[in-house]
């Protein structure tokens, strides 16, 4: 049986974190529909970013700017995914490609209140300890910023996950 009237945005961004996380949105959840976001940065954006942490002036590296972004193209290719894998999962699933000059959270927290949804669903990497202290939490901020529910899901213990950069994790998004 699936809920029709709960409006759900699952932030999808091709990773195996991504894919349980729909997978598990439609056992628990059964949505009939969903709102499928994909926050991407451009790639000049990120180089900028990164130049920023070195502490070279920014000036030193001209950025190009143009119509073909790599980064918008793994997103447009990961959310086409998401929207298949809803489709086999027996969801209706409306894309959302989403840039973002901000945080993916922040981003995915303005969809959220665009499309007035109800819960968002996120997957998560499961860090703790010390590897947590260095790494932001999207779905921590989620839960913190957002003002609605989170459905968040962790990493499976019994399942087999890829090492870091073995699922085509690219800057775009993390989730």
């Amino acid at each position: 049986m699936t809920d029709s009237t709960l409006t759900i945005l699952i932030a999808f961004d091709g990773t195996w974190r991504a894919r349980r996380a729909l997978e598990q949105a439609a056992r628990f959840l059964r949505p009939g529909a969903v709102e499928l976001i994909t926050a991407w940065e451009p790639v000049t954006r990120q180089t900028a970013r990164a130049l920023g942490r070195t502490g070279l002036p920014q000036t030193t590296v001209e950025l190009e700017y143009d119509d073909h972004d790599a980064a918008q193209t793994h997103a447009r290719a990961a959310l086409e995914e998401g929207v298949t894998l809803a489709g086999d999962l027996g969801i209706k699933a409306r894309a959302h490609l989403v840039e973002t000059s901000g945080t993916t959270a922040q981003a995915i927290i303005d969809a959220a209140k665009e499309l007035d949804v109800d819960v968002i669903v996120v997957g998560t990497r499961g860090l703790s300890g010390v590897r947590s202290w260095f790494n932001t939490s999207t779905a921590e901020q989620l839960m913190q910023n957002g003002g609605l529910p989170v459905f968040v899901v962790p990493p499976a213990e019994d399942e087999e996950q890829p090492e870091d950069g073995d699922d085509h994790d690219t800057p775009l998004s993390a989730f």
